[in-house]
């Protein structure tokens, strides 16, 4: 798959591979949240956090993976035979029945999408351990299964939109962010949208210490966000266009205060389109500054606009993970 890159040089980079190791950035979306589905241009930036992926020869006929959080502790451990890639057992840190299986199949799932696209994958009788190393909290949703899906592309030799788009779905701004090491403003174009048009962004205001990043304490599922969009995202082109623009002049904020601006008509029209109220309306009606959902709405992190008091704010609410953005963008 071509992916149009609109800049003065070619800065997209694979997964980063240093022997048997790749490594992919998270993500966050700042602008353009479900309507970059349809077409809108919107705001991604790469996070400082990622997830690795470490591969290991062994000589058992066996795929043995392993996945970690960013504490060490191992969180889901799966057996699968070579070359037939059949599970024969998996295990999961958690209290939910039928997890470990669930998660297995999804990882299966994507490693047989990979094999069609390289049918040369895994076919060997020796066979791998695997551990992926995330390097945030899981339920900060930067990109767990985006950055595992880039990974394996780039362990596979295959195009990551493509495995993406094949193994589930989504407009593909978190593979261009697991790719770049820059903003970009990311546009699906051509019809079918199926066609990634991606353009490096000179963003990094001189006002960032103004900007904080909160977590929700709950983590979104973006399918679900996503299937809700659909419902209601009839005849909305005026407001992808309006989005696109809003893309535009958050990037051309020149201060906090134009920013609020843009914040606040954008989380006006995406109300507007989903049928929910803005997360200020909803939690933080009191607060000074603005806030903005990134992604689904109802999870996750929110993007605001403060000063030193900011944090003080939103831990006395309960909310205790406040990031500033120099400390999460890269």
């Amino acid at each position: 798959m071509l992916v149009i890159i609109k800049s003065g040089f070619d800065y997209a980079q694979p997964a980063r591979e240093i022997m048997n190791k790749y490594y992919s950035n998270g993500k966050l979306l700042l602008t353009g949240e479900y309507v970059v589905l349809d077409g809108a241009k919107s705001l991604a930036v790469p996070t400082v956090f990622g997830q690795d992926l470490v591969i290991e020869p062994i000589q058992e006929p066996q795929l043995v993976w392993g996945s970690f959080t960013h504490t060490g502790e191992c969180w889901f451990e799966a057996v699968f035979d070579l070359p037939k890639l059949r599970l024969k057992n998996a295990t999961f840190n958690s209290d939910k029945e039928g997890s470990a299986e669930f998660i297995a199949e999804t990882l299966q799932t994507i490693l047989n999408e990979a094999r069609k696209l390289n049918p040369d994958f895994l076919q060997t009788e020796n066979g791998y351990v695997v551990k992926t190393n995330l390097t945030f909290p899981r339920n900060w949703g930067l990109g767990s299964s985006s950055t595992l899906i880039n990974n394996i592309a780039s362990w596979a030799g295959i195009d990551a939109y493509k495995l993406l788009w094949d193994a589930f779905s989504g407009s593909g701004y978190d593979i261009a962010c697991a790719q770049h090491n820059a903003p970009i403003f990311y546009q699906l174009t051509s019809t079918p949208l199926s066609q990634p048009e991606i353009n490096r962004v000179d963003f990094n205001p001189n006002y960032k210490d103004e900007l904080f990043f909160v977590h929700l304490n709950k983590k979104q599922n973006s399918r679900e966000g996503i299937a809700q969009y659909k419902k209601n995202s009839q005849n909305i082109q005026q407001e992808i266009n309006d989005i696109s623009i809003l893309s535009d002049e958050f990037v051309k904020a020149t201060s906090s205060k134009d920013l609020v601006k843009v914040i606040n008509e954008h989380e006006q029209i995406i109300s507007s389109i989903i049928k929910l109220n803005p997360v200020k309306t909803a939690l933080f009606s009191d607060y000074f500054g603005a806030v903005k959902s990134l992604g689904a709405w109802g999870g996750d992190f929110v993007l605001v606009t403060g000063n030193e008091d900011t944090p003080n704010y939103f831990k006395q609410k309960g909310f205790e993970t406040i990031v500033p953005y120099s400390k999460m963008i890269l």
